[in-house]
């Protein structure tokens, strides 16, 4: 569905000294300077695949996003999409394809969301049968089928969230980028638009890119994560597996029922949290029965959890890494 091929985008800006000197400065010698925002970042995307699109702030993820959806021309690469060339906006593309950016409207603020939606259904040149019966779905999914009526400015974000959504799903596009769609919501309504958006995909097979900083996003809607860093990949693969690549290490969370030496935990692993309660340690995962056989027998342990290292943590080493993984 999605196919891209060492892709890159610089951006070019001037530099700015301060003061009038330094203006004046600025138009006689005006210093240019270029940003590298994506390096040669390839990867595919199956028809009605969701895929989780991470990195730190400034790696490059709302560029590419841009690029693929053909709001940006790239510097060098090539993207098909669907058969199409992004940035050449063919009104089919258009069609097939609907972005939602979490720090950006698409509605009118002073106007009730219908009003919005009804402008999509004549702009995408929607029958007023097959519109009613969308807007209906959908805004029963999302659960705001009584806010339909109610300026947008008079609605909180969460529900100015699922109406971005909705507003953008009028036309039924084959494919979906979502750009932090869960920004600054809380938690009951994060989980709604997650289960939205699942339901969704299993329904219509929509194929989604999306990016977010919470991992909770990426682990509920998503089997494979990209991840970039400083405009390049990281990774491509199973979110299963990250952790495996980096250590298969284990988290032992004990209890005790009396109170050990600090320094005594040190003896069996790397430790992560220690208290007079008891004790984190990161054992290898290898490691993990004969390190318990060994706490158990020497130290007063009434009970203990084997977990995996968090998913946020295992990415953010990935964040940290200077090398594209092989």
């Amino acid at each position: 569905m999605i196919t891209v091929e060492h892709l890159r985008k610089e951006f070019t800006y001037y530099k700015k000294m301060t003061g009038i000197k330094g203006s004046l400065h600025n138009i006689l010698h005006r210093e240019s300077l270029t940003k590298e925002a994506v390096r040669d970042i390839s990867f595919t995307v199956d028809r009605g695949e969701m895929i989780g699109f991470l990195g730190p702030n400034g790696a490059g993820k709302t560029t590419t996003l841009k690029m693929l959806s053909g709001i940006l021309y790239p510097t060098a690469g090539k993207i098909d999409v669907d058969g199409f060339i992004p940035w050449e906006r063919k009104n089919e593309f258009k069609q097939r394809i609907s972005i939602v950016m979490g720090q950006k409207n698409q509605l009118w603020w002073d106007l009730p969301a219908s009003d919005s939606f009804y402008l999509n259904k004549c702009i995408f040149g929607i029958d007023d049968g097959t519109y009613r019966d969308i807007v209906t779905e959908l805004s029963e999914l999302l659960d705001v089928k009584e806010l339909l009526n109610v300026q947008v400015r008079r609605l909180s974000l969460g529900e100015r969230m699922k109406m971005e959504l909705l507003a953008a799903l009028i036309h039924r596009p084959d494919i979906l980028f979502l750009d932090e769609p869960t920004i600054g919501l809380d938690i009951l309504s994060q989980k709604k638009i997650r289960e939205f958006l699942k339901i969704y995909n299993e329904q219509w097979k929509t194929t989604v890119i999306i990016t977010s900083h919470y991992m909770a996003d990426i682990e509920a809607l998503c089997d494979r994560a990209v991840i970039i860093n400083q405009g390049q990949p990281v990774y491509d693969g199973k979110l299963g597996e990250i952790n495996q690549l980096l250590g298969k290490r284990k988290l032992l969370s004990l209890k005790t029922s009396a109170a050990v030496d600090p320094q005594a935990w040190n003896a069996f692993g790397l430790a992560r949290e220690v208290s007079a309660a008891g004790a984190v340690l990161e054992v290898p995962q290898e490691k993990v029965k004969e390190t318990l056989t060994a706490i158990l027998s020497g130290l007063p342990v009434e009970d203990f959890t084997v977990t995996e290292i968090p998913l946020e943590e295992s990415i953010a080493r990935f964040y940290q890494k200077e090398v594209v993984m092989p």
